[in-house]
């Protein structure tokens, strides 16, 4: 009996201490076969170290890390969540739940994870670009300016933050940053188409060319908005040539476009081009005779070109078919146009 008493607690102590060193074992293992890039055979043994240590803080680190190489996000937030509520303090947890949160669209989470450590690389470009996406757009302005002083180099922050004034209607404010961000990364056309659009919205149409151009040059497909927006900032270039093909193209597509073929007189006629002008108020008229715009239009070229009572009769018949143009034509005597 007394040989018996002393051999249990032998055999006790041995399967304590079984579990600690399984895990180290497996442990060892899964960081070996981590570094030689086997993800799948390094997860199995990390996991099975965390099952015979569930408190084993290296292996629940390694095993999320190594989750984030094989692209598995839902079992690395898992272990990232669990390292860190075993321990608050692991910044590596805190980073990479900060960035998990973010991708996962909970910008909420992500905000008050980045907050944790707000002197972290990533902590301010996280907490901007979460901020952005919830539309508030001064918090993302200030939180994206420390983010891209920071790092400069950063093109998606910096792109964010052109977003930003982009968003908040400050045109100008947004160009510059748009611009940069284009510089730092070169590949990025629909910043560029971007960029022409809000150089097109300014009234800069010979920088919104060129960034059209880049844009198309770097592989931005060419649609039928992306034409017409081209064809427009022509024209009021003065390249009536490549303009009028564009739009003609476009408008080849559907003829019975009206808005579009108004839009094209208008621009031509504020360009002093009147012949040209006219020649799409016919187009509009041969569509519908009736169409009062199209004839007010056509008048006030033919006023412009020197033919004042012709014109001024086109204009009075114009607004007998639409009332409505006795306004306009109040406003244009007002401004003198």
């Amino acid at each position: 009996m007394k040989h018996l008493l002393f051999t249990i607690p032998l055999w006790v102590g041995t399967a304590v201490h079984a579990q600690p060193d399984s895990a180290q074992f497996y442990f060892k293992i899964g960081l070996t076969e981590k570094t030689n890039k086997r993800y799948l055979v390094a997860s199995n043994a990390f996991e099975k170290a965390i099952k015979f240590n569930p408190y084993y803080k290296e292996a629940l680190l390694e095993s999320g890390l190594n989750y984030l190489e094989m692209r598995k996000t839902d079992f690395a937030k898992t272990n990232f969540t669990r390292l860190y509520e075993l321990d608050p303090t692991n910044k590596i947890a805190v980073k990479e739940l900060t960035t998990l949160y973010f991708n996962y669209r909970q910008f909420d989470k992500a905000i008050e994870f980045a907050q944790k450590y707000p002197d972290s690389e990533n902590s301010q470009r996280i907490i901007g670009m979460c901020y952005y996406r919830q539309e508030d757009y001064p918090k993302a302005e200030n939180f994206l300016k420390a983010a891209v002083s920071k790092n400069p180099a950063d093109a998606e922050a910096t792109y964010t933050l052109a977003r930003t004034y982009l968003d908040m209607e400050e045109y100008k404010k947004a160009v510059p940053w748009y611009e940069k961000s284009i510089k730092l990364d070169g590949a990025k056309n629909t910043w560029m188409y971007e960029l022409g659009l809000l150089y097109y919205s300014i009234s800069d149409y010979k920088n919104a060319i060129a960034q059209f151009q880049n844009a198309a040059a770097n592989g931005y497909q060419q649609s039928n908005d992306f034409n017409e927006n081209m064809g427009f900032a022509a024209l009021y270039t003065g390249d009536y040539e490549k303009g009028e093909k564009l739009l003609l193209a476009v408008l080849a597509k559907n003829p019975g476009n009206k808005d579009m073929l108004r839009d094209i007189a208008e621009v031509l006629y504020k360009q002093k081009q009147y012949d040209k002008s006219l020649a799409y108020c016919q187009r509009l008229m041969e569509i519908d005779m009736k169409d009062g715009k199209a004839l007010y239009q056509a008048g006030l070229n033919f006023q412009r070109k020197g033919e004042k009572d012709r014109g001024q009769q086109m204009c009075d018949k114009a607004i007998e078919l639409d009332p409505s143009l006795d306004a306009l034509r109040r406003k244009k005597e007002m401004t003198g146009l």
